[in-house]
């Protein structure tokens, strides 16, 4: 791996399932409970804006509650030791990343952030929105969970696009390949000349891109990958 001198990590909700977090697209799954029309676009909230609150309540107040797991402390291991140029992006809304201690760029925002949607301002919002508290910045309250939902531009991908464009290699872990624009980073990484690695439960709708696929658990298999990379 000593060619190895610019990475790009794609992290997505398989790894903080591990940690206890539901996700939206397994059997047992959020999606189940509410439709995605309901609680995850910009329609829904405009709809039924206490609905969406509650719902983001109780996902802020359950990722409180869990722990990282040892896919996360690898890759805050790796972000610390790697002596190239490392960037970490998650699809997560959890803080799972940066409680292990790594530094993530969030591309479908924070649970622990509040967006107001009258000034643009965000803030670090660890309790409930269900009862409209005021905008520290404006006063108005405005306040949404600062996650990205369907229909909205994820964050910073001119920086991502960026980094895949000039990364050694790419490496997707626990991602369903489905949603786009994540689901085609590894082929704008391959563009780029990229070598690709998928660490995954079972292969994604997209494993078929990557140059190898490594099935198991995240705990088990993200520590087994950075001890290969980092050669301890």
């Amino acid at each position: 791996m000593a060619d190895i001198r610019t990475i790009v990590i794609l992290t997505g909700p398989k790894i903080s399932a591990e940690s206890g977090i539901d996700t939206f697209r397994d059997a047992g799954g959020l999606w189940e409970q509410h439709r995605v029309e309901d609680v995850a676009t910009p329609e829904g909230f405009a709809r039924d804006p206490a609905l969406v609150q509650r719902f983001y309540d109780m996902r802020r107040a359950a990722v409180q509650q869990v722990e990282p797991n040892p896919a996360h402390h690898a890759l805050a291991k790796l972000e610390r030791e790697f002596s190239g140029r490392l960037l970490l992006v998650t699809q997560n809304v959890d803080d799972l990343h940066e409680r292990a201690g790594a530094s993530p760029l969030h591309m479908h925002g924070e649970l622990l952030s509040a967006l107001c949607a009258a000034c643009g301002a965000r803030h670090a919002w660890t309790g409930p929105l269900a009862d409209g508290p005021a905008c520290p910045a404006c006063g108005t309250p405005a306040l949404r969970p600062d996650v990205v939902w369907f229909g909205e531009m994820p964050y910073q991908m001119e920086r991502i696009y960026a980094a895949l464009a000039g990364c050694d290699l790419f490496v997707s872990i626990g991602t369903s390949g489905a949603v786009y624009p994540a689901a085609g980073f590894v082929q704008e990484a391959k563009m780029g000349g990229a070598k690709t690695l998928e660490l995954n439960l079972e292969p994604s709708e997209g494993s078929h891109w990557f140059d190898e696929s490594r099935h198991g658990k995240a705990g088990e298999l993200v520590p087994e990958w950075v001890s290969e990379i980092s050669g301890k």
